[in-house]
């Protein structure tokens, strides 16, 4: 039996047929609405941005979870109790950023990229078809990770020394992977038909791992510009990307019923710097408003906040955690333009009001990555590092292995993972690092080796990491100079990189000892000089009481404090990994 296919052809229809249901203690979620009338397009570049700094925040009509938090940051900011202590505790996490893109095995943005000639536009070529024919729209069809198995990843993560995961929710390719009230283009519906989300979801809650969920949705609508554009020259030049189709267009098609503009969102080239931001390598446009389009806006942002709060209500993530470069999602600014409104402060309010009504207190935490000290928020830095350390507020430092999603020749370093870690950590940050997975749901071989030796280094050095805090210098290095590891991609250039055994990073572990972590592993018998220990600087008050090295099995350990520094002889058997970490407790 064939069933009709459906559509968002007014909001009484799609909300019968999605069966919205009421979430936990009688609250109840909007139903969704249609995609209001759209303007005809206008010629491209034409239309000037409207003026964010002036223009008004726009105040959404979008009811939340009754509670305490209302949807003002000065609400949010007086309410919230502060940073649970479970991040600091956990550290160390994995990412897991896997989606559909991964089927092109053409690395990161592979679903815009394929509209751009390049690398990903010829893989999408060879491997799909021509992008007029067969698009994104149709990789998701056939998208199937039939080896993905969360439970045993969760594990293998675990046993890593992950203590919390990041699941990826939605990427920038607006394809939910959850069963979504609010999108019809998701993984339940759509490729393997499963409810991702909900087995990641039950897979961390079953091993005792916190997780929460990401969402890089909100700049989707300029992102997927390239999808309206078409070949400029070749046997297909002028004909139409598949952004282009209408609902109508799917008569008769397998996506039959299927809104291209719930995917792909509506042509906005008609605003000046749109076109060229969305060929360029990541750049977003110019920052403003979209003054012919604010009814759009208005429902565009408002979906954006119901795909979220629908996440909350259904699968009860530790935290949330929002994509962008500017100070919030929606801000008119940087990845956040187009429109200025109060939608992250609608979703965060709903979110701790839910978190207080479930849980009984509020110990989750929301990301924005780039958002200044603000109580209610955690932010991130992405494949850097700060110079310093920093503690004005809690942070987490991502960085990927080799890509954010799969391509082939990725290197697979536990040793960049591990200094990685140690880096974020000796700066008072967490780190959660991305380790590709492939197109079926598997790992390769490599990067399962990868993370069984981190986790070995992880059960010998643990207590320098989780709950951990930064002492009051980061390390050091030679001539008094701390050499940092190289930002970018995890991979050959951070483990290759020439850390000797003049380069140390220290911690203050949660039993009050200092870790002193020497990043390579000296020789047999070598003399080590910790020059910020020495008796004259005198930066740890007391003199110190003893010197062991972790996981050194009755080996002697000779030491002596002395004017300028620590001395430390190394024991004749150092059988050990990237590098090794002295503990130092003091009378």
């Amino acid at each position: 039996m064939t069933k009709k296919p459906f559509a968002f052809r007014n909001s009484t229809a799609f909300a019968v047929l999605i069966a919205s249901t009421t979430a936990l203690f009688g609250y109840e979620l909007p139903p969704p609405k249609p995609i209001p009338a759209i303007p005809a397009p206008l010629p491209v570049d034409s239309v000037p941005m409207g003026d964010f700094k002036t223009a008004p925040e726009v105040k959404l009509d979008l009811p939340i979870e009754p509670g305490p938090y209302q949807p003002t940051w000065e609400s949010i900011e007086k309410n919230y109790p502060g940073t649970p202590d479970w991040l600091r505790e956990a550290k160390f996490g994995i990412w897991v950023h896997f989606g559909p893109q991964a089927s092109g095995e053409s690395g990161d943005w592979y679903a815009r990229r394929l509209y751009v000639p390049g690398t990903p536009y010829n893989n999408h070529l060879k491997n799909f078809g021509h992008p007029s024919e067969i698009g994104y729209k149709d990789v998701l069809r056939k998208w199937n990770p039939n080896k993905l198995d969360p439970a045993k990843l969760v594990s293998i993560y675990k046993d890593a020394g992950a203590r919390f995961l990041i699941i990826q929710g939605v990427h920038h390719d607006n394809f939910d992977l959850w069963n979504s009230r609010y999108q019809p283009w998701n993984s339940v519906r759509l490729g393997p038909k499963r409810d991702l989300l909900g087995e990641w979801s039950k897979a961390s809650k079953a091993a005792g791992i916190r997780y929460g969920v990401s969402f890089h949705h909100e700049y989707s609508w300029w992102w997927w510009q390239t999808a309206f554009g078409s070949d400029k020259d070749g046997p297909k030049a002028g004909v139409p990307y598949d952004g282009n189709l209408t609902l109508a267009d799917g008569k008769g098609k397998w996506w039959e019923g299927l809104d291209p503009r719930l995917l792909y969102n509506v042509d906005l080239r008609e605003y000046k710097g749109v076109t060229g931001a969305a060929r360029s390598p990541w750049s977003p446009p110019p920052a403003g408003i979209f003054t012919r389009h604010l009814d759009y806006a208005k429902w565009y942002a408002t979906n954006w906040a119901l795909r979220m709060m629908d996440v909350v209500h259904h699968y009860d993530p530790d935290f949330i955690y929002t994509d962008g470069t500017g100070s919030q999602p929606f801000s008119g600014d940087r990845s956040g333009t187009g429109i200025k409104c109060d939608a992250t402060q609608r979703v965060i309010a709903d979110y701790y009001n839910h978190t207080l009504k479930t849980r009984g207190k509020v110990d989750t935490f929301s990301i924005i990555k780039f958002r200044g000290k603000t109580n209610g928020t955690v932010n991130t830095t992405e494949s850097s590092l700060p110079g310093e350390i920093k503690t004005d507020q809690a942070w987490i430092a991502e960085a990927q292995v080799g890509d954010w999603f799969y391509r082939p020749g990725l290197a697979y370093e536990s040793k960049a993972m591990i200094r990685n870690i140690v880096e974020a950590v000796s700066r008072d940050g967490s780190v959660a690092i991305s380790v590709p997975i492939l197109p079926d749901g598997s790992l390769e071989e490599a990067s399962a080796r990868m993370l069984k030796e981190v986790g070995e280094w992880m059960r010998i050095n643990g207590e320098a990491i989780y709950g951990s805090h930064a002492w009051v210098v980061l390390g050091e290095g030679p001539d008094g100079k701390v050499r940092q590891l190289p930002g970018g991609a995890l991979g050959k250039s951070q483990a290759t990189f020439g850390f000797d055994t003049r380069d140390f990073r220290f911690t203050v572990g949660k039993d009050g000892a200092l870790y002193a972590v020497c990043m390579t592993v000296p020789a047999p018998g070598a003399e080590l000089k910790i020059t910020s220990l020495g008796s004259v600087a005198n930066r740890l008050g007391k003199p110190v009481k003893a010197v062991t090295l972790l996981g050194n099995k009755g080996m002697q350990l000779k030491w002596k404090q002395e004017a300028d520094a620590l001395v430390v002889t190394c024991p004749q058997a150092m059988p050990f990994a990237t590098a090794v970490c002295f503990k130092i407790t003091l009378r």
